[in-house]
């Protein structure tokens, strides 16, 4: 039986920081396309849905203008 991928391990904690978050974000945007492959959602219609389920996060409460910005940058760089 092959080990897990270390990268697809589901997130056990929440980290209050830029990194955290980014990973979350990447993770709920992948969950979310795992989930509802055929959505036939535009990029935007998506990125809303994703973020309402990240609501709770502590970076994104704490930092949302900071937080928006890691979002469009993770967006550009991962070719979401």
């Amino acid at each position: 039986m092959p080990l897990p991928d270390p990268d697809r391990l589901p997130t056990q904690r929440v980290f209050d920081n830029p990194d955290g978050f980014a990973m979350a974000f990447s993770e709920a945007w992948e969950d979310y396309e795992r989930q509802h492959p055929a959505h036939g959602l535009e990029r935007e219609a998506k990125l809303k849905l994703v973020l309402e389920s990240l609501a709770e996060h502590p970076f994104l409460q704490r930092e949302p203008e900071q937080a928006q910005q890691l979002v469009q940058f993770r967006m550009r760089l991962l070719g979401y």
